[in-house]
């Protein structure tokens, strides 16, 4: 069997055809996944811009007020243990306080 020239040639095209359309369909999946990638790409820095504007906040903000409550709340925590020392204390005089009025009441009570 002998093949003519202008069957391979005709093959030859035919074959060329197939694969430029081929050859197109996967070039327009590249583009449409690097299309994708460049769009990942923003997202990703955007979070990235995000992630840092979190940190910054917490940083300046929520750490700095959290010091803040500390402080106060230990200073605030020794004064009311200190405060609760004078309150024993004058529940202690008061009681005795009230035993003495007591007594001397009677005692006014009997002289009158």
């Amino acid at each position: 069997m002998v093949v003519a020239n202008e069957d391979l040639l005709a093959n030859s095209q035919l074959l060329d055809t197939k694969l430029d359309a081929r050859l197109k369909l996967i070039e327009r999946d590249i583009k449409s996944i690097r299309d994708e990638q460049i769009l990942m790409r923003d997202e990703q820095r955007g979070l990235w811009d995000e992630q840092t504007r979190i940190r910054l906040i917490i940083e300046n903000d929520v750490v700095r007020a959290v010091y803040i409550l500390t402080e106060n709340y230990l200073s605030a925590a020794k004064r009311y243990e200190n405060a609760a020392d004078k309150i024993n204390a004058m529940q202690t005089d008061i009681d005795i306080m009230k035993k003495v009025i007591s007594d001397h009441s009677k005692k006014l009570k009997k002289i009158s």
